[in-house]
C-alpha cells in the first residue's frame, strides 16, 4: 500500500477539522453520476481517540474521497459522546452532501443521525448500530468489522496455548454498549459455554484518555494475586488494552503468559517484534481499508446507485512468526494475502473520477 501522509489529529472541537480538502472544481464527465461531479462535501466523523488506528481509518477515507474529487473534512470526539453529538448536530446544519459516522453508540445514534437522514444528507456508519427498539433508519448502510470472526481467529489462538482444557484467561474487555466488542462477546462466551476457556478476571477501561495506562495499572494490581502458572493466557478485545496489558506484563516480569488480541497498528507491529515478545498474535481488518470501503459506499449513495444495509469486511489473522524487520501496516500484504486490497464497491465510474483527479 502506498504510504500516505497523515494529518496530526487533536481531540474534536465543535467542528475544528483535523483536515481539511478542497476539491477542485471541473468540468462534468461523460458516463460519471451527476451526484459525484461538482462541489461534494463529506464529513468523517469518529468518536475515538486519535490513536494509530483511527488515524489510518480517517486517512484512508480521505484519501479515497479526495481521489474522486470531494472536499473531505475529519472530526474526531476522543471517546466523548456529547462532543461527538455536538459534531453531528453540527454537520448537519452545514453544507454537507454525506457523512461517515464511526463508533456511535446503540443508546443515542438512532436519535443523533435521523436529523441528518431527515435533511437528505447520505450516511454511512461504522462500528454504529442505529436502530432504536423495533426503529430503523432508511438509506443507512452500516459497516463493522467482521467481529465474530475476528474473536473466533484470535480465541483459537488462545485454546492453542496448552493441550488441555480450559485455558485460564485475563480478559480484557468492557461493555455492554459499545457494537464491535459486544458482537466480540457473543463468540467468547460460545468458547467459555463449551470449556475451551475459562476467565480469571475481567479488565476494562475506565479512563478513555490514556486506556493503556490505565489498562497496565490495573493489570498490575491483578498479576500481584496470580503467581506464575496460575494464568495460561491474556485476550484483548481492543488492541489498545492489550497495549497496557504487554507494558504490565513486561514491567513485571511475566511474558511467560502469552497476549493475543484484536485489532493491529503500528505500534502493535513494533511491540510484537520487540525482543522477548509475548504477545503472539492478533486478528485485525486494516483500517485503512475500512475508511476507503466506506467513502466508495458514500459515493455510491451520492451517485443514486444501490447498496447494502449492513456490509462486513473479512478478518486476517497477524502472527508474531510471520513479521519482518521492515513490516508495518502499509506492507502487511507481503505476508498476509488480502490485506489492504479490495475491490469492493469500486465502480468504472470512479476509475474515471480518480483518472480526471490526478495531480490536483
Amino acid at each position: 500500500m502506498k504510504k500516505l501522509a497523515l494529518a496530526v489529529l487533536a481531540p474534536a472541537v465543535l467542528l475544528a477539522a483535523c483536515a481539511n480538502s478542497e476539491a477542485t472544481p471541473m468540468k462534468k464527465i461523460s458516463g460519471v453520476p451527476e451526484g459525484v461531479q461538482g462541489d461534494v462535501k463529506i464529513a468523517v466523523i469518529r468518536n475515538l481517540a486519535s490513536d494509530d488506528h483511527t488515524k489510518q481509518f480517517l486517512d484512508g477515507a480521505r484519501s479515497e474521497g479526495e481521489a474522486l474529487g470531494f472536499q473531505v473534512n475529519t472530526f474526531i470526539s476522543e471517546g466523548n459522546d456529547v462532543k461527538f453529538k455536538e459534531l453531528v448536530a453540527q454537520a448537519v446544519q452545514q453544507d454537507y452532501d454525506g457523512l461517515i459516522i464511526s463508533h456511535g453508540k446503540e443508546d443515542y445514534a438512532y436519535d443523533m443521525i435521523k436529523p441528518a437522514i431527515d435533511k437528505g444528507i447520505k450516511v454511512v456508519t461504522f462500528d454504529t448500530v442505529t436502530k432504536k427498539k423495533d426503529q430503523t433508519l432508511k438509506g443507512i448502510t452500516e459497516t463493522f468489522q467482521d467481529d465474530h470472526k475476528l474473536a473466533q481467529l484470535s480465541l483459537d489462538e488462545v485454546t492453542k496455548v496448552k493441550d488441555d482444557k480450559p485455558v485460564r484467561v485475563i480478559k480484557l474487555w468492557f461493555g455492554p454498549g459499545f457494537a464491535p466488542l459486544d458482537r466480540r462477546q457473543e463468540i467468547y462466551k460460545t468458547y467459555e459455554a463449551d470449556g475451551k476457556i475459562k476467565t480469571l478476571e475481567t479488565v476494562g477501561p475506565t479512563n478513555f484518555q490514556d486506556v493503556q495506562g490505565d489498562i497496565a495499572t490495573k493489570m498490575n494490581a491483578i498479576l500481584a494475586k496470580y503467581p506464575k502458572g496460575s494464568i495460561d493466557a491474556v485476550w484483548g478485545a481492543w488492541d489498545e488494552v492489550a497495549k497496557g496489558a504487554y507494558k504490565s506484563l513486561k514491567d513485571n516480569k511475566r511474558q511467560e503468559i502469552p497476549l493475543i488480541s484484536i485489532d493491529v497498528s503500528n505500534q502493535d507491529i513494533n511491540l510484537m517484534r520487540e525482543k522477548g515478545s509475548n504477545w503472539v498474535s492478533t486478528s485485525a481488518v486494516d483500517p485503512h481499508l475500512i475508511g476507503q470501503t466506506d467513502m466508495r459506499l458514500l459515493a455510491k449513495k451520492l451517485a443514486g446507485e444501490k447498496t447494502p444495509d449492513s456490509f462486513d469486511l473479512d478478518a486476517k489473522l497477524v502472527e508474531q512468526k510471520a513479521l519482518k524487520a521492515d513490516t508495518t501496516m502499509y506492507n502487511l500484504d507481503t505476508i498476509i494475502k488480502g490485506w489492504s486490497t479490495s475491490e469492493k464497491f469500486n465502480e468504472p465510474w470512479m476509475d474515471q473520477l480518480r483518472k480526471a483527479n490526478d495531480g490536483k
